[in-house]
């Protein structure tokens, strides 16, 4: 296995922005770090039982996929321009603002999310089940994706907090850039 291109794919394909990655971000700068790690917490969560899905059942999901991918879709765009919405309309950080933070949400938004279930399939069938031949190596290499995974969506944890203060100056703006974000990431996935 080439490793570097592993890596290479793993890091592009997590730490460019995407629906979750703008939630993290979002809630990081309306609710604070805290709200958006619980939000994290349940990304990793719904992203650890895709990779253990993908890992055991790699053949028969790659096979199946063209057939759920356009149900998958709809839903997971569904949920990305409710989410948007939430986000464009949200105003100063309120007790209603946090039900776009949770746990819950971040665990279903990755759970319907087609880039990351496209991301585990395809990572698992082209560079971990060919090359990793016992069950302790595969598991080795779906921390490491796992991990990777995580780190990307702590880096928008921690780069929400440390723009905090700049994009509460400009919180309309910037949550309208990040709805305009997420209508474009429900477009991409509808419309492959």
């Amino acid at each position: 296995m080439n490793i570097l291109a592993f890596l290479a794919f793993c890091v592009v394909v997590t730490y460019t922005p995407g629906p979750a990655n703008v939630v993290i971000l979002a809630t990081a700068q309306n609710q604070g770090p805290r709200k958006a790690l619980e939000f994290v917490a349940g990304a990793a969560l719904a992203i650890a039982l895709l990779l253990a899905l993908s890992a055991v059942l790699s053949g028969a999901l790659l096979g199946l996929l063209p057939r759920v991918r356009p149900v998958i879709g709809a839903a997971g765009a569904a949920y990305m321009l409710y989410l948007a919405y939430r986000i464009a309309t949200s105003g100063a950080p309120t007790g209603a603002d946090a039900r776009t933070g949770t746990f819950a949400t971040g665990f279903a938004m990755q759970l319907v999310n087609p880039k990351v279930i496209l991301f585990c399939l395809t990572v698992v069938a082209t560079f971990v089940t060919p090359y990793a031949g016992s069950a302790l190596a595969q598991s080795g290499l779906v921390g490491v994706i796992f991990a990777i995974m995580c780190s990307a969506m702590l880096t928008w944890v921690l780069l929400g907090a440390a723009l905090r203060r700049f994009l509460a100056d400009h919180r309309r703006p910037a949550n309208l850039a990040m709805a305009v974000f997420l209508v474009y990431s429900a477009w991409a996935v509808a419309v492959p």
